[in-house]
């Protein structure tokens, strides 16, 4: 066997480092050897071992006129000036529900 003294330092989330710990746990893995396994398939892949996708329905920038663009940017600062919006830090937490 190769002789692992490569370190990686990574900052997470400390409650998603507990889920996700919980999981390899149950798993009977440690997070080094899921972390050696990523970059195995990384490796044997050529790429990221899984999709990295936007959710459905999202507008991408690059598929919209610049008209289309310009009135939805008009539209999110009326309703922004309006009040009617929500805390950037309550919409960040609602994505990481989300994704998470």
């Amino acid at each position: 066997m190769a002789n692992k003294s490569a370190n990686i330092v990574v900052r997470v989330e400390p409650e998603i480092k507990k889920k996700a710990e919980a999981i390899l746990a149950n798993l009977g893995m440690s997070p080094s050897s899921a972390i050696n396994a990523l970059y195995h398939q990384i490796i044997h892949t050529n790429s990221i071992p899984f999709p990295i996708t936007l959710p459905p329905n999202v507008p991408v920038m690059e598929d919209m006129s610049e008209e289309d663009f310009d009135n939805m940017m008009k539209e999110s600062l009326e309703r922004a000036d309006k009040g009617d919006g929500r805390p950037s830090k309550v919409v960040f937490n609602d994505i990481r529900k989300k994704i998470y």
